[in-house]
């Protein structure tokens, strides 16, 4: 049976859209999902399922955290191999920046065609820069304490490209080390 990782979207933001990472493991358990493992509590879960699309996965999982939560919860999965490449992109990237202060990755639900990829390619401000890889926004800052001020915010990322979900480059380098595709199983 396939191996997923799914990402949640805004989720333990404010007094209205808890989830702690506990009730999250077990409603993805009540889908049938076995291996179930979470991270933090920012919605990283790792499952194993007899579904065989990312596509089916995210519905039902969906479906799921509405009926358990009341509120809608955007999710976003990618396959071990998919989450190693991101990591892998970020450590490419990470390295031919130079004087890093922060990196972030908004994770794409869809892959963005390739005439959106390359309008925003490589898009920059003052200190900050975009570069878009797959299913994978990198956001390269300068300074370690701008993100809440960045302009390449991932809202900024959502009206272009659709629905993203953030994470700190350590978190994605952590979950692609536990839950990624061992090194030298990628294509």
């Amino acid at each position: 049976m396939p191996t997923y990782v799914a990402f949640l979207r805004a989720i333990n933001l404010g007094a209205k859209r808890k989830f702690p990472k506990n009730e999250l493991g077990a409603t993805v358990e009540a889908t049938g999902c076995t291996d179930v493992e979470t991270y933090l509590n920012t919605g990283n879960v790792r499952l194993t399922t007899s579904l065989q699309s990312r596509a089916e996965v995210e519905a039902v999982l969906e479906e799921a955290f509405l009926a358990d939560r009341g509120f809608e919860v955007s999710t976003i999965v990618f396959t071990p191999k998919e989450l190693s490449e991101v990591a892998a992109d970020a450590e490419e990237l990470a390295a031919d920046a130079g004087e890093l202060g922060m990196q972030y990755v908004s994770l794409l639900k869809d892959l963005p065609s390739g005439t959106r990829v390359r309008e925003l390619q490589t898009v920059e401000y003052d200190g900050e820069r975009l570069v878009v890889r797959g299913r994978g926004a990198h956001l390269l800052l300068d300074k370690r304490d701008s993100y809440h001020s960045a302009r390449l915010s991932n809202a900024w990322v959502e009206k272009r490209l659709g629905v993203a979900t953030n994470r700190n480059v350590n978190v994605v380098r952590t979950l692609a080390a536990r839950w990624g595709d061992p090194p030298g199983q990628h294509d």
